[in-house]
C-alpha cells in the first residue's frame, strides 16, 4: 500500500479478508478513520496498517512510524476539506447506518433516512434474511430486512427473529408484503403449479444461497411436502438474487427458481407463477444512541411520501406498512 492509496469498503474486505459486515462495524467503532467521497466511504491506507499493527498488538509509537502518519494524514487534509465542502480541519462525523437486504425499498427508504436524519449515513449491505439476523446479533448492522418463512407455523419471520435474537431490545415493523412463488420458462412448458409439481421427474432447479427467504421458503415446502432435497435436480446450483435466478430460467439453463414477482417482471421470456404472499419486515435493534433514529425511520415507513413512493412499484401489498410488529 502507498501512503496516497485509498480503499472502498469492498475492497478492505478483500484486503483484510474479513465481511464488509465487519468493516462497516470496524468504521462504526472508530477502528478505521474513514471519510465520504460523494456517497462511497474510503479508508486510507496508512489507516488500513495502522489498524493491522494494532490487531497484531503493535502500537505505531515509534517516532518515525508517527511522524509518517501525521505527515499522510496532513497531506489528505486538503483534499477531504473540498471534498465535504467543509472548513479548514472539517471532518466527516457521519454515523454508518447498515441496512441489510435486497429489495429495491430499502434503496428508497436509505434516501429518505439520508435526507431526514442528520448525523447518519446509510449503507447498504446486500445479505440474505438468516445472515442479516445474525449479523444483527453480532451487533455489525442496525436495520435488517427479512422474509423467513416458518412452515409450522405458517408465519412469517417472528419466530425466528425470536429464537435469534433472545435477549435484545428490538423493534419489528412491517415493511410491505409481496407475492413469492416459481419463475418459469415463458408459457410455462412443464406445467408447474405448485409445490407438489417439483416431484416431476428431470425437473431442473435453480436455487437461492443458503439463508435467504427464498431458500428458506423452498426448503420449508420441501419438508411440509415430503420432498427430499436430494432428489431435485439442480439444488445444489445456488445464484445470490431474484434476477440471477430469473436470468438462468430466462436463459433456458433451468425450468424453475423461487422469488419474488418484481424480478419476473424486470426479465423477459419468463412467466411468474404466484404462490404464497410474503412479508417484509424491517429489525431495528432499540439502544440508547439509536433511538432518534428509530423515530425517523418510523416516521418514514408510516407517512404518505414514502408508501406513495413504494406504490409506483408493481407487485406490493402496502395495507399493513409502518405497523409494529413486536416491541420489545
Amino acid at each position: 500500500m502507498t501512503s496516497d492509496t485509498s480503499y472502498t469498503t469492498e475492497e478492505i474486505a478483500k484486503l483484510l479478508k474479513i465481511s464488509k459486515l465487519t468493516v462497516y462495524d470496524l468504521i462504526k467503532k472508530g477502528e478505521l478513520p474513514s471519510y465520504r467521497v460523494g456517497k462511497q466511504i474510503r479508508v486510507d491506507a496508512s489507516d488500513i496498517e495502522a489498524y493491522k499493527l494494532r490487531a497484531r498488538g503493535i502500537q505505531a509509537t515509534s517516532p518515525m512510524q508517527q511522524q509518517q502518519l501525521q505527515q499522510e494524514r496532513a497531506a489528505a487534509t486538503p483534499m477531504l476539506q473540498h471534498l465535504h465542502g467543509a472548513g479548514a480541519g472539517a471532518v466527516s462525523t457521519e454515523r454508518p447506518l447498515v441496512i441489510t437486504g435486497h429489495d429495491i425499498s430499502l434503496d428508497i427508504l436509505s434516501k429518505h433516512i439520508e435526507k431526514q436524519q442528520p448525523g447518519v449515513r446509510p449503507l447498504r449491505s446486500f445479505v440474505g434474511s438468516m445472515d442479516s439476523l445474525i449479523s444483527m446479533y453480532k451487533g455489525e448492522s442496525d436495520i435488517v430486512s427479512t422474509h423467513l418463512l416458518d412452515g409450522d407455523s405458517n408465519t412469517y419471520n417472528l419466530p425466528y427473529i425470536k429464537r435469534l435474537l433472545v435477549g435484545l431490545p428490538i423493534a419489528v415493523v412491517h415493511l410491505l408484503t409481496r407475492s413469492a412463488g416459481f419463475y418459469v420458462r415463458q408459457g410455462n412448458p412443464k406445467q408447474l403449479h405448485g409445490w407438489d409439481d417439483l416431484r416431476q421427474p428431470g425437473l431442473k432447479l435453480v436455487n437461492r444461497e443458503q439463508g435467504s427467504g427464498a431458500r428458506v421458503l423452498l426448503d420449508e415446502q420441501l419438508r411440509l411436502h415430503g420432498i427430499t432435497a436430494g432428489s431435485l435436480l439442480g439444488y445444489v446450483d445456488v445464484e445470490h438474487s431474484h434476477l440471477a435466478v430469473a436470468g438462468r430460467i430466462a436463459a433456458g439453463e433451468a425450468d424453475v427458481g423461487i422469488g419474488f414477482q418484481k424480478a419476473a417482471n424486470i426479465v423477459g421470456g419468463i412467466d411468474f407463477i404466484p404462490l404464497i404472499a410474503e412479508r417484509y419486515d424491517l429489525v431495528m435493534l432499540k439502544r440508547p444512541d439509536n433511538m432518534k433514529w428509530i423515530e425517523t425511520v418510523l416516521h418514514i415507513i408510516q407517512s404518505d411520501a414514502f408508501k406513495n413512493e413504494l406504490r409506483t412499484i408493481q407487485g406490493y401489498d402496502l395495507s399493513d406498512t409502518g405497523s409494529i410488529l413486536l416491541d420489545t
